[in-house]
């Protein structure tokens, strides 16, 4: 393949490509197919290829690539498939990062589980975040490091040989089958990993997860710079003196919307931060409590990125384990915590608690004043001693409104972290960062949290500081307008379709603050079986999603998103948000999304339609 013909293809590509590649999080997302995201993409986008075609129409048909821009997008495939072509390799051994740490790290937690040794050899000189000595004594992970000459030979080593680099361009890399893993850094796009050699390939899916999980894919914004500097342009240098004015921007505004007395981090995702978090707190167990055991305690139900990721920390840290807490439906969420904590303590264990409020997706509130009390709670251990108090770590992406930490608010006395996704209100779906703050005892762990977030290399990027500064200053005025139009619509249902259950918070909650534009609904069933009644049930949610998304293509879309600027989201739990979950804590029913903006009235229509379909 001529080098030439792939570069001028990006080219015309750049030239002619949607604005939605850039703009979205998501692209097509009415062209989804979840099992064949990226290949789906690619596999058509080679036929375009191909056949020379970089018209707009026929790049705008192509599907979506990935999901969200955390694991992948149009922009980011294409680059791995560009660079892929250079090399003459499979597209799928190129994984780009926003970070420039990940990847390393990536390669390492692999090698960590298959006992499998790591030489890592540099170039240049490593980024003053790399901190062998943490990544060793606090994740686990082993390897030897050395600085090499370009001119060196490449030493023979029993295991994985990593070779870190640092270079503008992305396509003058000389593969050597000594070299099992190449990883270009950009400091001011991230980095690129290659994968060399078929008996490496059992790692990409492993790399992509932690992609998927502990980090995003390299942004669309940058990806375009790293495309332009493939085919030979250079871009001018992105204008720093404006992220310093954007950054102070949204750490003021967070600071105003949470009234947190700690510092603000923001880092490139919700799971960025979560990672950060937990690495953050992990450390902070080592170096007071060193040798006791770690339990982060966790919904089953929740969040399929929480639940996998606690579990992914877990497996690769021997003293840290993951403790089940039941918390919707049946199960009260004060009940779990007061029988977990109590088991912790008398075990004399360092516990840490992820939960949700409201819950997702039964959009539950938990008895805040119980809440209080069951995490103040004075324990003690088997042998009588004061048991370890638990952190509190609240993911409050549903209700990023309400004051929690403040100095007066309701947990102000519990040592307490809270979170948000800022791809959900903040950026009003536009981007993928997310923040967290701390309550005035639990302040102190900041530094630590902020230093993982550093060794990951997780912040935000620039452009994430840019969209959140122009949309945070709007969003609690946009989740009271998107609540009204919930609640405007909860209550038609219950009009319509009295024999639905649905979950939303109760018009008492709402006057606490509690103001979610998100509720489940669970439809009515029947059969003679309860096999019969589920997959009825099943099959009707399909159906009122498929009916309004067909209906009103332009407002109803069929995704996980929450707190976007327009339109109405469908989703059933089960299958998107809590891919990794255990089967039988999985929710087979219909979360819908509003927004302030968007046709109520036509919905309301399509959905009397539906009800009058069954």
């Amino acid at each position: 393949m001529k080098t030439s013909k792939v570069l001028n293809y990006i080219k015309n590509v750049l030239e002619n490509m949607p604005s939605d590649w850039l703009k979205l999080t998501t692209h097509r997302l009415d062209i989804y197919n979840e099992s064949l995201a990226k290949t789906e993409f690619l596999n058509q986008f080679e036929q375009l290829f191909n056949a020379n075609n970089s018209s707009t129409s026929a790049l705008n048909q192509l599907p979506t690539a990935f999901d969200y821009i955390r694991l992948g997008h149009p922009l980011s495939s294409i680059l791995e498939w560009g660079i892929a072509k250079l090399h003459h390799v499979d597209s799928k051994n190129i994984i780009s990062f926003s970070s420039q740490t990940i990847p390393i790290l990536a390669v390492l937690r692999t090698n960590l589980l298959e006992k499998k040794a790591t030489q890592i050899l540099y170039t240049d000189a490593l980024p003053d975040f790399f901190k062998a000595d943490i990544l060793q004594q606090v994740y686990g992970y082993n390897f030897n490091l050395k600085h090499i000459d370009e001119s060196e030979k490449t030493p023979d080593f029993n295991g994985s040989t990593v070779l870190i680099s640092q270079q503008d361009e992305f396509n003058s890399i000389n593969l050597n089958p000594k070299v099992d893993f190449y990883i270009n850094l950009n400091p001011r796009l991230g980095s690129v990993l290659i994968v060399n050699g078929k008996h490496n390939d059992h790692y990409i899916s492993e790399i992509q997860h932690v992609r998927r999980r502990e980090t995003i894919a390299m942004t669309p914004a940058n990806s375009l710079v790293a495309l332009k500097l493939l085919i030979g342009e250079h871009s001018k240098k992105a204008q720093d003196n404006n992220t310093i004015t954007h950054k102070a921007s949204v750490l003021d505004s967070i600071k105003k919307i949470t009234t947190a007395p700690s510092k603000v981090l923001v880092a490139s995702s919700g799971l960025s931060i979560q990672y950060a978090i937990m690495m953050g707190l992990v450390n902070n167990a080592l170096e007071n409590h060193n040798g006791k055991a770690i339990k982060f305690v966790v919904p089953p139900n929740c969040y399929g990125g929480t639940n996998d990721q606690a579990r992914r920390v877990a497996a690769c840290i021997d003293n840290v384990d993951v403790i089940d807490l039941p918390v919707d439906g049946d199960n009260d969420m004060i009940k779990s915590i007061d029988i977990v904590l109590s088991k912790i303590a008398s075990d004399d264990a360092v516990p840490y608690i992820i939960a949700e409020i409201p819950t997702n997706p039964r959009v539950e509130v938990p008895d805040l004043i119980k809440l209080k009390d069951v995490l103040s709670k004075k324990r003690k251990t088997a042998t009588g001693e004061t048991a370890i108090a638990p952190v509190f770590i609240l993911d409050q992406t549903f209700c990023p409104n309400v004051h929690f930490l403040g100095k007066n608010d309701i947990l102000s006395s519990v040592k307490t972290i809270s979170y948000v996704s800022g791809s959900k209100f903040p950026s009003g779906g536009q981007c993928t960062a997310g923040y967290c703050v701390a309550n005035h005892n639990a302040k102190k762990l900041m530094d630590n949290i902020e230093h993982h977030l550093n060794i990951c290399d997780n912040e935000a990027t620039q452009l994430q500081y840019e969209i959140l500064a122009k949309q945070l200053p709007s969003m609690n005025q946009r989740i009271n307008d998107a609540y009204i139009n919930t609640r405007d619509f909860v209550n038609f249902i219950k009009a319509t379709l009295p024999d639905a259950k649905i979950n939303f918070v109760s018009e008492d909650l709402a006057e606490q603050g509690f103001t979610p534009s998100v509720f489940s609904l669970d439809l009515p069933t029947k059969g003679n079986t309860e096999a019969e009644k589920e997959a009825y049930k099943r099959a009707l949610n399909l159906k009122l999603i498929n009916l309004m998304i067909t209906e009103i293509p332009t407002e109803s879309k069929y995704c996980v998103s929450y707190g976007q600027l327009k339109g109405c989201y469908w989703t059933i739990p089960a299958t998107s948000t809590q891919g990794t979950t255990k089967e039988g804590d999985k929710d087979y029913i219909a979360r819908v999304a509003l927004s302030a903006d968007m046709d109520l009235e036509r919905h309301k229509k399509v959905f009397m339609t539906f009800v009058k379909s069954i």
